[in-house]
């Protein structure tokens, strides 16, 4: 059985491979959080493993005391844990400079962790060691945008032991750490508290100079540059003359602590100077001769200190200091410095000659060793008191010389004991004495007492050596006025210091050996006068006393005499036996540092005013100028002084009482400052234990009273500020006294006392009343300020009634306008009282607590002084919080009343300020919150029922009501801003914010419950603010734990629970309360509920949902319906989505609805109510929806899901208007689209979505409208006329003018008959104009339309297994499209072929998108009623707009493949697709709705090629002879391509295959006679054709072509002649048929022909009956996309077809296409034969010819010949046939028409053909009348400029539309082959195939052998027969097509792809060197257009030199230019 292991904690010492059920695999060193245990196993989970829980065995598991882990250490293991998944996620997103600074704070804190764990430093060094690591931890979260970590020093605080005020507070001072906090872990941030002591740690490193044999001594001290004084002692190091590292005397000897710089110390100006003295002989040279004589052995003879150099240190950098900082970088630096040397009379002034860089007089020493740079010195600041700097330095401390500073510190504490005298030999003047040079003076300095006995241990030259008993000075060489400014310090014992003296004897010292220092002289000082004041500071210039024999030297001789001029001690008329020269003279100076002797003789006379009562006013005066630190030094002798003269013995005042106060009230205000604020503790002291004056507290009470009265008529403020700013130890002294009186008289006069208080508490208020001023508001502050102290100290003396009623009288005593300064001292002191002692006893308080109470209501009711009020509340609530806590078993009464009061003074008043301040930006808002959850925090269910009571007096409930109310108010604001009065990171704080609200709401709940449920008294406001505050508090993103990492979500669950789940239920009890009143919150509540079911918790989920059928059942049974449930249902799931929750909570949604789908529907089939079947269609009706939305939420961000997002909307809208038919819904639908339409630019689409909602409108109501997103109404007539104008403007832009003038049409209806305004009409009429123009005159590129499958159950629901058809963007071909759809699903995979794709593919969980070209197929049934041809701008729009159908071919292989003749075979798949709406549309693509498939004949197939090539030529005709002035060069490439073209083979190959009666009789051939025969006729047509435009270019051409039209001519005439024998056609005479005129053309066919061409031509087809969808199709391969503009087009069957007769040949173009063709006899091909022709699939990359349509307009101009593969034909691209869908008719001569520019390159082969024609040898007539009429209506745009070779433009929009229509493969054709594409190819019949790109054939340039030559003449071996596997021909144009057998065989080659494609890029390369002609001819070109749909036709694989080409398949990449020319087509070639 699992039991709770109470948060267990462990290591895995092993690895566990977790190989159990549910088991937890575990690494050894993982640690684990363990939940349960049993017997043998623990359940828990492993942090490294997020989320996941398991099992792993109890004997893998070390368990780890949680107590005794280092809470610092456990952090650091918690934030590398974290830190490190943010620092990988760094890593990957390329943030350098984060990842590397990041890396660097996680080593160190690793480092430091290891630190910690070692546990080997001292506890203090652990405590910084933990500061460090904490702030760098803190700076690390503040970078990285984590939650602040509150801490009280290095330890983070448990928000469930302190009160949420403290909370607050602690996180206020943690962000300001955190702020200041640095990777370094150092802190910057300032703080009130000043360090007032500093301490410089000093360590001599190294000495590099070698003193010539002599040992050294260097002095250290600091200097300060700007009074060039010393600030320290001397510092003594001795130097070895072997060298610094040689000599060590003592551990540490070397450093030392410079102690009590105080911040004026620490400047710019404090230096550090060294002081080097050599040790030896007084001249060096002797020193260094004795050396080397005597080598090792010591030195005879004295030694003497001789001054050798000085250097000096700038402290400056060390000293950039900021007093204000908590803590500072006191790393130990290392610095050196140089000495220097001067002449030995300047030797004193060196340093300073230093700092002033006098360097005149000065030059630096060398150092001995040239690597060291003289003085090597470390220095570390210290901070703090030197106790502190002890503690915390405990090492720099150790076995360390202590070196004073000459003076006190900033600071003095009262246990100093300093007893310094501080001595400077300054200087002398001696007289010569006869003798020419100057003497070498030492001066020897003793100290004695007046028996002349030597002072030991008292004698100090400076820190660092041992006392000495007398001191010698250095010798300045032969200097008879030395100045040697040597210090010295004395420490003489104060009892024998009175009678103390210095002695300086005086010798002179000889340069001999051996010979000791000679006395001359002496002087000497006394240390003390008889008055006991010391030795004053300053200079002292001392007699001299000449004396050379030592034995004279006794006290008793000199010390009678003068030690210095005024010596008040000598005896003046005393001649002794010492003489003095007035010359001579010795200069000392003194500096005293004592806590124990003064020199100021006032302080002295004030002690012993009982010797000299006359002076005491003159001494009481002194001590008012004394300096502070001497009063504070004698303050208890002081203050008993000036108490006994205070009062008399009687306890009256005396004379002196009044200046007796003054001097008090002087000393206590003094204790006040921060210098002496240490001596507060020694004032308590003496108060407590030394104070005896029992009777002054009579006098002081009577001084203060005085002072009160007498304030405002004062001239001097100052001693009353004083006065009443030292109260608290005027009461503390007056107390005692009190105390001490009645101790010894038995309690006498308490009344007299208590009197006396009051009365001097009297007059305080009223020194309080007085109308304030500038002078004396600082007084009236100062009484404020002790008025808190000052209450304290009576808490003793007093009942605690009785000084609550002395608070408030005070307090109450400042008038209500007092200023500012004044109202904020008075909650000062509110403050004060509610922080002292008065409010930690039950008794005072009460009385406390009521007076704050009142004045806080005050000021919070004003909203004035905030800050002080929060500040009070937030001392009341944390002093309350704590007492509750320690009285958590039993709280006493008194603190429940105390709570009782508070809650109703204060919680009401607080939440209407709260309410009102949070409008504005009030920064004291978030601690009056932090107050308001402290005082809820506190507050228990009695607490509330009270305060409930309270609030509703009379059982008058409007004040409870009003309660509730703004309550609820402020947590909604609260809770909407989630928290935004705390800071973002405060997450902790908000935790514990959350958990007091929602407590507090759980009360709130209860007088609604019981007060405002029932009928009369319930309000429903009131209820649904509850409920909406409740749903508030549970979706407020700081309790979505989801969205936490897991240990943070672990540790919040851990404390804090999730507290949503209890608000949730605390919902559904409310819910269950209302009974009867549920009906008020249907259907409002809906959307509230509906966020409950977010929360992650099943039982809240199940229980929520059940509310929804309550819901259901309630309006069911009170209105008949639940609409309303409905409705609101509908509309929150949209708004819940759309405001994007998080994914988390998005996915919960899901299947919360799922889940609410489920349990509506479970109980409406088990509870069976009566609206059953409505409820379920409702549950149906929802999930449809929730599909929806899910769809619309998963792609609402990103600009990549914008196509997506637009899917999505469109969805929505349906199901909107569809299903539910929500209007409003509908509407925000349809501008959310409309917005997305107009980001990506699609105008049409968006003028097409807003005609959605103008369709909805009514020019006849006059209604106010109103659009979404936009609250201006409108009448609906003007809110649609603006829609118009909108839409208008989106088709102008769009270019979609057509779909814009019925709108201007019916804009101008409106005007002219129903508003009448023709200002407005007239505007609209020339937009309409404007738009008919642009028709005619702009430039309109043809969208391209894909057809796009999705397929694979990881696509989203509304594309999966789906097929849609896309209108393509402005020039965008099939490489762009399929780009910028893999940017829209960069998951998906491109599948390579266009077959259904199978069920593994639909089921697999993998995204697969498959893309193919698709054709329209136009309805144009605008044009039906057109009478004349239609212009071709016009015609153009309706094929490629308005389109809901659309087709695409596959060819395909049936029964037996003839290798010599694959035609016999080939089929065509053609799929026919309907979409559900047309394009273009609302959207840019739509789904298919229907798929039909069928199949065309092997020849049927054969007729729509020979048709389209047909239909090409005649559109050239037509061109023509509307523009005779048109480049020619087109015209005369296409005949040329046509006539000298050797494709004879191909049309060979089709009267093979189907023109033979064995091909009739097999099972191919059965019912095929028709198609066989109409063959035939459009074979023949080509001859007819071909005579029309012949004699057209006879009179068009220029005499530059007339030799080309004369080899055209003769070329035709040998093709007649070559179909002679066959076709019984009459030879022509040698003239040209083009000049033998026409017969007229019969009238009833002239009609015929009209109506066929203005009725569409439509004609019942024999065989084609579902063929007539398009005259252009995409035939693909299995393995590629299909292209636009690359097929054939479709053969439209004739009705019948009997025999040719002329008029029949006349007049049957326009429908020709309908007609059965005759079979096809074989022609044997010629020598030369080439592959060329027209492509498998379409038109072949040549001058683009516009399509022949009769009722439409032709083009003027020629359009351009594009480059191979670089600008395919547009048209061809996009063609549309307008065809009507129901009937098997054929399509309009429009269709032919199209279908021939279609085809344009296709080669008119006329054969022998073999029929009875009777009719047959009389001449061809003319064109149709219809036909020649067209080309008036024809005009193609094309730039004049660059026309190639062929004089034809390439900037055609229909070349340009064509640029993306190429395979990567093609389109990155190298450069080397272009010149080769721009030549026109030689066809199979030796003419130029004028469908390939003519750019080379400059028809004037060509020579005559080019031009003329008889191709059958050149005989040329036929070249070798390329491999299968490559499906070329010899000269590289075989056959490309094969079944899917035949792809698969083993000879098919593995990279066809690549080889085809080279092949198609190279062909001309492969084709001349093969053929080995001798003169240039044309390279054989591919067709860029045909090879879009990835088919050649087997016409194509029947020409190279009558070999039977091999069969290769087409592989996708080559799509462009895989296919090659077909050459049967028997056209334009």
């Amino acid at each position: 059985m699992w039991i709770p292991s109470n948060n267990k904690y462990g290591v895995a010492i092993h690895n566990w491979h977790g190989d159990v059920r549910y088991g937890l695999a575990l690494d050894v060193g993982d640690s684990v959080d363990i939940v349960e245990e049993c017997r043998h196993w623990f359940r828990g989970s492993c942090p490294r493993k997020s989320r996941a829980v398991g099992i792993f065995p109890k004997t893998y598991i070390h368990i780890k005391d949680l107590s005794k882990i280092d809470p610092v250490v456990a952090e650091c293991t918690q934030v590398l844990r974290e830190w490190s998944e943010i620092w990988k996620r760094l890593y990957v997103d390329r943030e350098a400079y984060k990842f590397q600074t990041l890396r660097k704070v996680m080593y160190s804190i690793l480092d430091s962790r290891r630190e910690l764990l070692s546990a080997t430093m001292t506890q203090d060094q652990t405590t910084e060691l933990q500061m460090v690591v904490v702030s760098k931890i803190d700076w690390g979260n503040r970078k990285l945008g984590l939650d602040l970590v509150p801490r009280v020093g290095p330890l983070a605080v448990d928000p469930h032991s302190i009160g949420i005020v403290k909370l607050y507070n602690v996180h206020v001072s943690s962000a300001d750490n955190a702020k200041a906090s640095s990777s370094r872990g150092t802190l910057r941030r300032k703080i009130q508290r000043k360090i007032l002591s500093h301490h410089l740690y000093f360590c001599m490193r190294d000495f590099g100079h070698r003193i010539g044999g002599d040992d050294a001594e260097v002095y250290f001290f600091l200097y300060d540059g700007n009074r060039m004084r010393p600030v320290s002692e001397r510092f003594l190091v001795k130097i070895s003359k072997d060298g610094f590292s040689n000599y060590i005397e003592k551990l540490h000897s070397n450093c030392t602590v410079f102690t009590d710089l105080g911040a004026a110390d620490l400047n710019e100006e404090l230096h550090l100077v060294a002081v080097v003295m050599r040790v030896g002989k007084i001249i060096q040279s002797d020193s260094m001769k004795k050396t080397e004589k005597n080598n090792s052995s010591s030195m005879i003879g004295p030694t003497y200190r001789r001054p050798y150099g000085v250097g000096v240190l700038s402290l400056a950098d060390i000293c950039q200091f900021d007093s204000s900082l908590e803590q500072q970088s006191s790393e130990e630096r290392e610095f050196n410095f140089k000495l220097y040397q001067s002449e030995e009379k300047d030797f004193h002034l060196l340093p300073e000659l230093i700092i002033k860089k006098s360097s005149g007089k000065y030059s630096p020493i060398q150092p001995g060793n040239q690597s060291t740079q003289g003085i090597v010195v470390s220095l570390k600041l210290l901070h703090g008191g030197l106790v502190q700097a002890r503690k915390e330095q405990p090492l720099l401390f150790q076995g360390t010389t202590i070196t004073r500073k000459m003076g006190f510190p900033d600071v003095i504490m009262p246990g100093d004991v300093r007893n310094d005298l501080f001595l400077t030999l300054e200087r002398a003047e001696f007289e010569r004495g006869g003798k020419n040079t100057g003497k070498n003076i030492l001066v020897t300095v003793v100290v004695l007492d007046v028996t002349g006995n030597v002072l030991t241990d008292c004698l100090w030259g400076a820190s660092g050596m041992d006392a000495l008993p007398q001191y010698r000075s250095m010798i300045l060489y032969h200097q008879n006025a030395p100045s040697w400014n040597e210090m010295l310090r004395l420490s003489v014992p104060i009892d024998k210091f009175s009678t103390a003296h210095v002695r300086f004897e005086f010798r002179h010292c000889s340069t001999r050996e051996k010979s000791e220092p000679k006395l001359f002289a002496f002087s000497f000082a006394r240390l003390m006068d008889t008055s006991g004041a010391t030795l004053g500071d300053g200079l002292h210039e001392l007699y001299v006393y000449k004396c050379e024999d030592p034995a004279k030297l006794q006290p008793a001789n000199y010390l009678r005499l003068q030690c210095r001029p005024r010596d008040a001690q000598a005896k003046v008329d005393c001649s002794g036996c010492f003489s003095r020269s007035s010359k001579e003279v010795f200069v000392l100076r003194s500096l005293l540092c004592s806590t124990k002797l003064t020199q100021n003789a006032d302080l002295l006379s004030l002690l012993q005013w009982r010797a000299h009562p006359e002076t005491i006013q003159d001494s009481l005066t002194g001590v008012l100028r004394l300096n502070d630190e001497e009063l504070v030094k004698f303050l208890q002798d002081v203050l008993d002084a000036l108490f006994a003269m205070f009062s008399n013995e009687e306890g009256n005042s005396t004379q002196h009482s009044g200046l007796v106060f003054h001097v008090l009230v002087s000393i206590f205000s003094l204790l006040q400052s921060n210098k002496f604020q240490h001596f507060r503790p020694v004032m308590n002291e003496y108060i407590e234990n030394h104070f005896a004056a029992a009777l002054v507290y009579k006098g002081l009470i009577t001084s203060v009273e005085h002072m009160a009265v007498f304030m405002t008529k004062a001239e001097h403020p100052d001693p009353f500020q004083k006065c009443f700013g030292s109260l608290e130890y005027i009461f503390k002294l007056l107390i005692q006294s009190r105390r001490l009186f009645a101790r010894a008289t038995g309690g006498q006069y308490e009344d007299s006392f208590r009197r006396d208080l009051h009365s001097l508490f009297t007059a305080l208020n009223g020194m309080l009343a007085v109308p304030s001023y500038d002078v004396i508001i600082p007084t009236q502050e100062a009484l404020l300020n002790s008025t808190g102290v000052v209450l304290e100290q009576l808490k003793d003396t007093l009942p605690a009634p009785e000084l609550g009623m002395l608070a408030r009288n005070m307090l109450d005593a400042i008038p209500r306008g007092a200023p500012i300064r004044l109202i904020q001292a008075k909650l000062q002191a509110v403050k004060d009282l509610v922080s002292g002692e008065l409010f930690h006893e039950d008794d005072s308080r009460t009385v406390v607590l009521s007076v704050a109470c009142k004045h806080l209501r005050m000021h919070l009711s004003r909203r004035d002084e905030l800050r002080l009020c929060a500040e009070i509340l937030s001392e009341i609530l944390s002093q309350l919080f704590e007492l509750q806590r320690e009285q958590r078993e039993k709280i006493t009464n008194t603190l429940q009343h105390d709570l009782d009061s508070l809650c109703k003074n204060i919680l009401g008043i607080l939440i209407r300020t709260i309410s009102i301040i949070m409008e504005g930006s009030n920064p004291n808002l978030p601690q009056l919150v932090a107050c308001l959850l402290g005082l809820l925090q506190l507050l228990d269910e009695t607490h509330y029922k009270r305060y409930w009571d309270e609030l509703t007096p009379n059982k008058d409930p409007r004040d409870l009501k009003d309660f509730l109310s703004k309550s609820l108010l402020v947590y909604e604001e609260l809770l909407t801003q989630d928290w935004l009065v705390f800071p973002t990171d405060w997450l902790i704080m908000k935790l514990a914010a959350n958990d007091v609200m929602r407590k507090s709401l759980e009360e709130f709940a209860k007088p609604l419950v019981y007060r405002f449920l029932g009928p009369q008294a319930f309000d429903s406001q009131l209820w649904w603010s509850y409920f909406s505050l409740a749903v508030t508090f549970l979706t407020q993103p700081s309790l979505q734990l989801e969205q936490y990492r897991e240990p943070k979500r672990l540790k919040i669950l851990h404390s804090h629970g999730d507290m949503r789940v209890l608000m949730g239920f605390q919902i559904l009890s409310m819910w269950s309360q209302l009974g009867e009143q549920k009906l008020h919150f249907i259907p409002s509540m809906v959307g509230p509920f509906l966020e409950v079911t977010l929360v992650p918790e099943p039982a809240l989920r199940k229980a929520t949902l059940s509310v929804f059928y309550d819901m259901m059942q309630c309006e069911q049974a009170a209105r008949g319906s639940f609409r309303l449930v409905e409705s609101e249902l509908i509309d929150k799931l949209d708004l819940l989505i759309s405001e994007n929750k998080g994914d988390d909570e998005y996915r919960e949604l899901f299947s919360t609805m799922e889940h609410l789908s489920l349990v509506l529907l479970e109980k409406v089939r088990t509870e069976n109510p009566s609206w059953k079947d409505a409820g379920t269609a409702f549950i149906a009706s929802v999930t449809r929806l929730l599909e929806r939305l899910l769809d619309y939420r998963s792609v609402m961000q990103g600009e990549e899901n914008r196509d997506k997002r637009m899917t999505c909307t469109v969805n929505l809208l349906n199901f909107y208007k569809n299903e539910i038919n929500r209007k409003e819904m509908y509407l925000r639908y349809i501008y959310k689209l409309h917005n997305l339409h107009l980001q990506a630019e699609n105008y049409t689409e968006a003028g097409y979505t807003l005609k959605l909602y103008a369709s909805m409108l009514s020019w006849d109501r006059e209604t106010q409208s109103f659009a979404p997103f936009d609250n201006s109404g409108q009448p609906e007539w003007q809110r649609k006329e603006r829609l118009y104008h909108e839409i208008l403007k989106y088709f102008d832009k769009g270019k979609c003018w057509e779909k814009g003038i019925p709108l201007c049409k019916e804009l101008a209806q409106l005007y002219e008959t129903r508003r009448f305004d023709y200002n407005k009409l007239s505007d609209i009429l020339i937009l309409e104009a404007k738009f008919f123009q642009n028709i005619l005159t702009q430039l309109r590129p043809e969208p391209e339309y894909f057809r796009v499958g999705f397929y694979g159950m990881g696509l989203p629901l509304f594309v999966r297994n789906k097929q849609f058809v896309y209108r393509g963007l402005e020039y965008e071909r099939i490489g762009a499209f399929t780009q910028r759809l893999q940017t829209e699903f960069p998951s998906a995979q491109i599948l390579a072929n266009n077959s259904p794709p199978e069920a593994s593919i639909l089921n697999a969980p993998e995204q697969y998108i498959q893309i193919s070209n698709v054709r329209p197929v136009g309805d144009a049934q605008a044009l039906k009623t057109a009478m004349v041809p239609v212009p071709e701008k016009i015609a153009r729009f309706y094929e490629v707009n308005d389109v809901t159908r659309f087709i695409y071919d596959r060819p395909m292989y049936k029964g037996p493949i003839d290798k010599d003749n694959e035609f016999k075979s080939l089929w065509i798949e053609r799929t026919t697709l309907d979409i559900t709406s047309p394009l273009p549309g609302i959207l840019r693509w739509f789904e298919v709705k229907h798929k039909s498939v069928q199949e065309l004949t092997p020849v049927e197939y054969a007729c729509e090629i020979i048709n389209n090539a047909g239909k090409e030529l005649a559109d050239l005709i037509v061109q023509y002879r509307r523009d005779p002035k048109r480049n020619i060069n087109p015209f005369s490439m296409r005949l040329q391509g046509t006539i000298d073209a050797n494709v004879m083979g191909g049309i060979s190959k089709y009267q093979e295959a189907f023109f033979s009666e064995q091909f009739l009789k097999s099972p191919q051939g059965a019912g095929q006679q028709a198609n066989v025969q109409r063959l035939k006729v459009l074979i023949l047509e080509q001859i007819q054709i071909l005579e029309q435009a012949l004699e057209l270019h006879g009179q068009l051409a220029p005499a530059g072509v007339q030799p080309l039209h004369n080899r055209l001519l003769e070329r035709f005439s040998q093709l007649k002649q070559s179909l002679s024998g066959m076709g019984r056609l009459k030879r022509q005479p040698s003239e040209s048929i083009v000049n033998t005129p026409l017969p007229p053309l019969p009238t009833e066919q002239r009609a015929a022909a009209t109506a066929a061409g203005a009725g569409g031509g439509t004609v019942a087809g024999a065989g084609l009956v579902h063929q007539q969808a398009n005259a252009n199709y995409v035939y693909e391969l299995d393995e590629i996309y299909t292209r636009p503009g690359d097929t054939l087009r479709p053969v439209e069957a004739m009705n019948s077809y009997q025999t040719l007769s002329k008029e029949s040949l006349s007049i049957v173009l326009p429908p020709v296409e309908q007609a059965d063709a005759p079979p096809v006899p074989h022609r044997p091909r010629s020598q030369n034969f080439v592959t060329a022709g027209v492509n498998g699939g379409g038109s072949i990359d040549s001058p683009e010819v516009p399509p022949k349509r009769q009722p439409m307009s032709s083009s003027s101009n020629a359009p351009p010949l594009p480059p191979r593969g670089i600008t395919p034909d547009k048209r061809a691209s996009n063609p549309m046939i307008f065809n009507d869908f129901g009937a098997g008719h054929a399509s309009d001569a429009a269709a032919r028409r199209h279908s021939a520019q279609q085809q344009h390159g296709q080669k008119y082969s006329v054969v022998d053909i073999s029929f009875d024609d009777p009719e047959a040898d009389q001449q061809p007539h003319s064109l149709p009348p219809n036909l020649q009429e067209a080309g008036n209506h024809l005009s193609v745009c094309f730039a004049p400029n660059d026309f190639r070779d062929s004089g034809i433009s390439t900037t055609s929009s229909r070349e340009l539309n064509q640029l993306n229509n190429l395979s990567e493969e093609s389109a990155s054709l190298s450069m080397s082959t272009v010149h080769h594409r721009e030549h026109c190819r030689i066809s199979s019949n030796g003419s130029l195939d004028m469908h390939m790109h003519a750019g080379g054939m400059n028809i004037p340039q060509r020579d005559s052998s080019t031009s003329s030559f008889d191709v059958e003449d050149i005989p040329v071996p036929p070249p070798p027969i390329p491999p299968k596997s490559l499906g070329v021909t010899a000269n590289g144009l075989g056959p490309i097509l094969t079944t899917s057998d035949e792809a698969h065989s083993p000879n098919t080659h593995a990279s066809l792809n690549h080889s085809i494609n080279n092949h198609n890029h190279h062909s001309h390369n492969n084709q001349q060197p093969q053929q080995q002609q001798p003169q240039p001819q044309p390279p054989q070109q591919l067709n860029g257009d045909g090879a879009g749909d990835g088919y050649s036709s087997p016409q194509q694989q029947l020409l190279a030199n009558g070999r039977a080409p091999g069969p290769a398949p087409v592989p996708a990449p080559v799509a462009v230019e895989a296919a090659v020319s077909h050459p049967h087509d028997g056209g334009t070639f």
